[in-house]
Protein backbone atom coordinates (compact mmCIF):
# COMPACT_ATOMS: atom_id res chain seq x y z
CA UNK A 1 0.00 0.00 0.00
CA UNK A 2 1.16 3.53 -0.82
CA UNK A 3 2.60 5.17 2.32
CA UNK A 4 0.28 8.19 2.25
CA UNK A 5 -2.79 5.97 1.85
CA UNK A 6 -1.72 3.84 4.81
CA UNK A 7 -1.00 6.95 6.89
CA UNK A 8 -4.44 8.36 6.09
CA UNK A 9 -6.06 5.05 7.02
CA UNK A 10 -4.19 5.01 10.32
CA UNK A 11 -5.22 8.59 11.08
CA UNK A 12 -8.88 7.76 10.45
CA UNK A 13 -8.83 4.80 12.85
CA UNK A 14 -6.71 6.70 15.39
CA UNK A 15 -9.00 9.74 15.43
CA UNK A 16 -12.10 7.54 15.59
CA UNK A 17 -10.87 5.95 18.82
CA UNK A 18 -9.94 9.32 20.31
CA UNK A 19 -13.33 10.80 19.38
CA UNK A 20 -15.06 7.88 21.09
CA UNK A 21 -13.02 8.36 24.26
CA UNK A 22 -13.75 12.10 24.32
CA UNK A 23 -17.48 11.43 23.89
CA UNK A 24 -17.42 8.87 26.69
CA UNK A 25 -15.80 11.38 29.02
CA UNK A 26 -17.91 14.42 28.08
CA UNK A 27 -21.28 12.73 27.81
CA UNK A 28 -20.78 9.88 30.24
CA UNK A 29 -21.39 7.61 27.26
CA UNK A 30 -20.45 3.96 27.10
CA UNK A 31 -18.93 3.58 23.63
CA UNK A 32 -16.60 0.61 23.30
CA UNK A 33 -13.38 1.59 21.52
CA UNK A 34 -11.68 -0.79 19.11
CA UNK A 35 -8.05 -1.80 18.61
CA UNK A 36 -6.41 -2.43 15.25
CA UNK A 37 -3.20 -4.04 14.00
CA UNK A 38 -2.28 -3.25 10.40
CA UNK A 39 0.39 -5.36 8.67
CA UNK A 40 1.49 -3.87 5.36
CA UNK A 41 4.33 -3.43 2.87
CA UNK A 42 5.12 -0.09 1.22
CA UNK A 43 6.81 0.97 -2.00
CA UNK A 44 10.27 2.51 -1.41
CA UNK A 45 9.84 5.41 1.02
CA UNK A 46 11.87 7.32 3.61
CA UNK A 47 10.10 8.76 6.65
CA UNK A 48 11.44 11.27 9.16
CA UNK A 49 10.02 11.53 12.68
CA UNK A 50 8.96 14.85 14.17
CA UNK A 51 12.19 15.23 16.17
CA UNK A 52 14.42 13.82 13.42
CA UNK A 53 17.24 15.55 11.58
CA UNK A 54 16.68 16.11 7.83
CA UNK A 55 20.44 15.97 7.26
CA UNK A 56 20.21 12.22 7.99
CA UNK A 57 18.66 11.86 4.51
CA UNK A 58 21.76 11.67 2.34
CA UNK A 59 20.23 12.05 -1.14
CA UNK A 60 18.34 14.86 -2.86
CA UNK A 61 14.96 14.88 -4.62
CA UNK A 62 16.41 13.92 -8.01
CA UNK A 63 18.23 10.96 -6.50
CA UNK A 64 15.06 9.91 -4.71
CA UNK A 65 13.27 9.81 -8.06
CA UNK A 66 16.10 7.81 -9.60
CA UNK A 67 15.75 5.22 -6.86
CA UNK A 68 11.97 5.18 -7.20
CA UNK A 69 11.54 6.41 -3.62
CA UNK A 70 9.47 9.07 -1.89
CA UNK A 71 9.99 11.05 1.33
CA UNK A 72 7.62 12.09 4.14
CA UNK A 73 8.03 14.13 7.31
CA UNK A 74 5.62 12.49 9.75
CA UNK A 75 4.31 12.81 13.28
CA UNK A 76 5.81 9.76 14.99
CA UNK A 77 8.75 9.78 17.35
CA UNK A 78 12.22 8.76 16.21
CA UNK A 79 14.47 9.85 13.38
CA UNK A 80 14.70 8.69 9.75
CA UNK A 81 14.01 5.20 8.47
CA UNK A 82 13.26 3.34 5.26
CA UNK A 83 10.25 1.23 4.25
CA UNK A 84 10.02 -0.89 1.14
CA UNK A 85 9.25 -4.26 -0.46
CA UNK A 86 10.30 -7.27 1.57
CA UNK A 87 9.77 -5.43 4.85
CA UNK A 88 6.83 -6.11 7.14
CA UNK A 89 5.50 -2.90 8.67
CA UNK A 90 3.17 -3.15 11.66
CA UNK A 91 0.90 -0.34 12.79
CA UNK A 92 -0.77 -1.06 16.15
CA UNK A 93 -3.58 1.42 16.70
CA UNK A 94 -4.34 0.51 20.28
CA UNK A 95 -6.36 2.11 23.04
CA UNK A 96 -3.91 1.43 25.85
CA UNK A 97 -6.70 1.83 28.39
CA UNK A 98 -7.52 -1.74 27.33
CA UNK A 99 -3.99 -2.93 28.09
CA UNK A 100 -1.71 -0.72 30.21
CA UNK A 101 -1.21 3.05 30.20
CA UNK A 102 2.56 3.01 29.86
CA UNK A 103 4.25 3.98 26.56
CA UNK A 104 7.62 2.62 27.69
CA UNK A 105 6.04 -0.75 28.43
CA UNK A 106 4.15 -0.62 25.13
CA UNK A 107 7.39 -0.22 23.17
CA UNK A 108 9.14 -2.94 25.17
CA UNK A 109 6.19 -5.25 24.51
CA UNK A 110 6.34 -4.55 20.77
CA UNK A 111 10.05 -5.33 20.90
CA UNK A 112 9.26 -8.61 22.66
CA UNK A 113 6.84 -9.56 19.87
CA UNK A 114 9.66 -9.15 17.34
CA UNK A 115 12.26 -10.87 19.53
CA UNK A 116 9.99 -13.90 19.88
CA UNK A 117 9.26 -13.87 16.14
CA UNK A 118 12.98 -13.86 15.32
CA UNK A 119 13.51 -16.74 17.77
CA UNK A 120 11.06 -18.81 15.71
CA UNK A 121 13.64 -18.50 12.91
CA UNK A 122 16.63 -19.20 15.18
CA UNK A 123 17.72 -15.57 15.30
CA UNK A 124 18.60 -13.99 18.66
CA UNK A 125 17.13 -10.49 18.81
CA UNK A 126 17.93 -8.10 21.64
CA UNK A 127 17.31 -4.59 22.93
CA UNK A 128 19.89 -1.82 22.97
CA UNK A 129 19.64 0.45 26.04
CA UNK A 130 18.40 3.89 25.00
CA UNK A 131 17.77 2.83 21.38
CA UNK A 132 14.26 1.66 20.55
CA UNK A 133 13.99 -1.33 18.23
CA UNK A 134 15.42 -4.84 17.93
CA UNK A 135 19.07 -5.63 17.23
CA UNK A 136 21.43 -8.55 16.67
CA UNK A 137 24.80 -8.95 18.44
CA UNK A 138 24.24 -5.78 20.41
CA UNK A 139 27.26 -6.17 22.71
CA UNK A 140 29.73 -6.64 19.87
CA UNK A 141 31.35 -4.38 17.25
CA UNK A 142 28.98 -6.03 14.75
CA UNK A 143 25.72 -4.74 16.26
CA UNK A 144 23.06 -4.29 13.57
CA UNK A 145 19.39 -3.32 13.63
CA UNK A 146 16.82 -5.67 12.16
CA UNK A 147 13.64 -3.89 13.29
CA UNK A 148 13.03 -0.15 13.68
CA UNK A 149 10.26 1.33 15.84
CA UNK A 150 8.60 4.71 16.28
CA UNK A 151 5.17 5.58 17.62
CA UNK A 152 2.82 8.44 18.30
CA UNK A 153 0.34 8.48 21.19
CA UNK A 154 -2.51 10.75 22.27
CA UNK A 155 -5.03 10.06 25.07
CA UNK A 156 -3.32 6.65 25.37
CA UNK A 157 -4.14 5.80 21.75
CA UNK A 158 -1.16 4.73 19.62
CA UNK A 159 -0.29 4.78 15.93
CA UNK A 160 2.75 4.10 13.71
CA UNK A 161 4.81 1.15 14.96
CA UNK A 162 7.56 -1.17 13.71
CA UNK A 163 9.35 -2.16 10.49
CA UNK A 164 10.90 -5.64 10.37
CA UNK A 165 13.45 -6.29 7.62
CA UNK A 166 12.61 -9.69 6.16
CA UNK A 167 13.66 -9.82 2.48
CA UNK A 168 14.51 -6.12 2.31
CA UNK A 169 16.87 -4.53 -0.22
CA UNK A 170 19.35 -3.14 2.30
CA UNK A 171 21.03 -0.89 -0.27
CA UNK A 172 18.29 1.69 0.37
CA UNK A 173 19.63 2.19 3.90
CA UNK A 174 22.89 3.46 2.40
CA UNK A 175 21.13 6.75 1.61
CA UNK A 176 20.26 7.57 5.23
CA UNK A 177 21.74 7.49 8.70
CA UNK A 178 19.22 4.90 9.96
CA UNK A 179 17.32 6.19 13.01
CA UNK A 180 20.04 8.84 13.30
CA UNK A 181 22.45 6.28 14.78
CA UNK A 182 26.03 6.38 13.54
CA UNK A 183 28.37 3.40 13.44
CA UNK A 184 25.85 0.56 13.58
CA UNK A 185 24.64 -1.49 10.66
CA UNK A 186 21.27 -2.66 9.39
CA UNK A 187 20.39 -6.23 8.50
CA UNK A 188 17.52 -8.45 7.41
CA UNK A 189 16.30 -11.95 8.12
CA UNK A 190 17.25 -12.93 4.55
CA UNK A 191 20.82 -11.68 4.99
CA UNK A 192 21.25 -13.39 8.36
CA UNK A 193 19.82 -16.73 7.25
CA UNK A 194 21.17 -16.73 3.71
CA UNK A 195 17.86 -17.44 2.01
CA UNK A 196 14.53 -15.92 1.00
CA UNK A 197 12.17 -15.96 3.97
CA UNK A 198 8.48 -16.86 3.76
CA UNK A 199 6.86 -13.56 4.68
CA UNK A 200 3.48 -15.17 5.29
CA UNK A 201 5.09 -17.35 7.95
CA UNK A 202 6.74 -14.32 9.54
CA UNK A 203 3.38 -12.53 9.69
CA UNK A 204 1.82 -15.63 11.23
CA UNK A 205 4.47 -15.59 13.96
CA UNK A 206 4.05 -11.85 14.56
CA UNK A 207 0.30 -12.28 15.03
CA UNK A 208 0.77 -15.24 17.37
CA UNK A 209 3.18 -13.38 19.63
CA UNK A 210 1.19 -10.14 19.46
CA UNK A 211 -1.87 -11.96 20.77
CA UNK A 212 0.17 -13.59 23.52
CA UNK A 213 2.17 -10.55 24.64
CA UNK A 214 -0.85 -8.22 24.69
CA UNK A 215 -3.23 -10.94 25.96
CA UNK A 216 -5.52 -10.19 23.04
CA UNK A 217 -7.72 -12.12 20.63
CA UNK A 218 -7.13 -11.28 16.96
CA UNK A 219 -10.07 -11.00 14.56
CA UNK A 220 -8.62 -11.03 11.05
CA UNK A 221 -9.76 -8.87 8.15
CA UNK A 222 -8.08 -8.67 4.76
CA UNK A 223 -8.10 -5.26 3.06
Amino acid sequence: MDYQSAWNFQETLFQGIIDGKIKNRRENANLVTSNYMILVEHPHVYTLGKSGDFSHLLIDENQLQQRGATYYKINRGGDITYHGPGQIVGYPIFDLDHFFTDIHRFLRTLEEVIILTLADFDLVGDRSPGETGVWLDIDTPFARKICAMGVRASRWVTMHGFALNVNTDLSYFEHIIPCGIMGKGVTSMQKELGQIIDEKQVKKCIKKHLASCFEATLIEENS
